[in-house]
């Protein structure tokens, strides 16, 4: 008999894993895909943010539950636990951390090595097919295999990026053990706009300086206009409010107050076009286009139009393509060791679970943190 197994080789399941080995477990790392961590590999490409140190980090979390689950990881101990593996860490100034190297293979690399070494033994090309009685079994390169752990750690991803291995096929195989599942939805996703044709030229160009505001709060943040639509981390950041119906409006010049906008284009010639007196704000291209866009009809306030212009779009662009997920395992098919109530000896962790949080560190802190609370709490069994 397999003593303890851990199906999924991201994130998650890779810290579950080294719970278990360092509690003296023999550890098995299954894996669909040919090789560990492939969308942990893609996260990394355009820097690797493991964590966030900002005052507000618990804050990030809607869901209460995971904040034991987030104390015995948090981002001091995740910066330590880098720093052991060779890769020293750096704070931006907006409080997310960064390897030094900002890619995630040094790391992943160092971590291979370090659960080599203490005897967890990974297979690829696993894929999990579903429960054959008491055993798991698994479509693998040898044929179909089934096991029966004395313990196992489920680390199955979400509904986001099928291709790199989080495509919840697993969903099926759990509800069927009387394992509720709280619907998937998108989550730090982009969103679907039906642009009019003059908006072709600015695909691709960024929104800079702006403040996106919804549900009485005031984002600062960076997104991009593309063929699709709007996506980006400042998009990223307002994404569950704007998913679940919220009206966002964009602050285009945030730094100015609403009067002394009024003032400034009360100086305008009286002959200028509502083009041109954007354009003498100092308002940038693609800015004076999105005014164009979504301010019509413009009224007789230009300048509570550009403080206050109404962001459409025509839905969240599809699950598939979003960073993370909503909904998963729900918190009351848990245990507080985040094993399944309905499945006793089988944990779970990970994007599996129902949870959301946004960019930032964030995701990646609380699928670690995750792992190793379930790892440890199935190492005793």
């Amino acid at each position: 008999m397999t003593d303890a197994l851990v199906i999924g080789a991201g994130p998650a399941g890779l810290m579950a894993a080294e719970a278990l080995a360092a509690a003296g477990r023999r550890v098995l790392v299954v894996e669909g895909k040919p090789s560990p961590a492939r969308k942990f590999l893609m996260a990394g490409k355009s820097g690797l943010n493991i964590t966030h140190a900002g005052p507000r980090f618990m804050g990030a979390y809607p869901q209460g539950w995971l904040a034991p689950v987030l104390a015995g990881f948090g981002p001091e101990a995740v910066q330590d636990w880098c720093r052991v593996l060779g890769q020293e860490v750096f704070t931006g100034t907006s409080g997310r951390v960064f390897p030094v190297a900002m890619k995630a293979s040094p790391l992943l690399r160092a971590w291979l090595a370090r659960l080599a070494g203490a005897g967890v033994e990974l297979r690829t090309r696993w894929r999990w097919v579903g429960f054959e009685g008491d055993g798991f079994a698994f479509d693998t390169g040898d044929g179909r295999q089934v096991l029966q752990p004395a313990v196992t750690v489920l680390a199955l991803g979400g509904a986001s990026w099928a291709r790199l291995g989080s495509d919840a096929a697993w969903v099926p195989y759990l509800t069927e053990r009387g394992v509720a599942i709280a619907p998937f939805q998108p989550a730090n996703m982009g969103f679907c706009v039906d642009w009019s044709p003059h908006m072709a030229v600015h695909f691709g160009a960024p929104v800079k300086g702006a403040a996106l505001c919804i549900s009485g709060r005031r984002e600062r943040g960076e997104f991009v206009i593309s063929a699709r639509g709007i996506e980006g981390g400042g998009i990223y950041a307002i994404s569950r409010d704007l998913r679940d119906g919220a009206q966002a409006t964009l602050d285009l010049m945030p730094d100015v107050g609403l009067d002394a906008l009024r003032v400034r284009l009360a100086q305008a010639r009286k002959g200028d076009s509502v083009t041109g007196r954007l354009r003498k704000l100092g308002l940038p291209a693609v800015a004076v286009a999105l005014v164009q866009e979504w301010g019509r009809p413009f009224g007789d306030d230009l300048a509570a139009v550009i403080k206050a212009l109404p962001l459409r779009h025509a839905g969240p662009r599809p699950m598939d393509e979003a960073i993370s997920t909503a909904g998963g395992i729900a918190r009351a098919s848990l245990t507080d060791g985040l094993e399944l109530r309905a499945l006793p000896r089988v944990f779970a962790c990970g994007e599996m679970l129902d949870w959301e949080a946004p960019t930032g560190g964030y995701l990646l802190t609380a699928c670690w943190a995750s792992g190793l609370h379930a790892g440890r709490a199935a190492a005793l069994v």
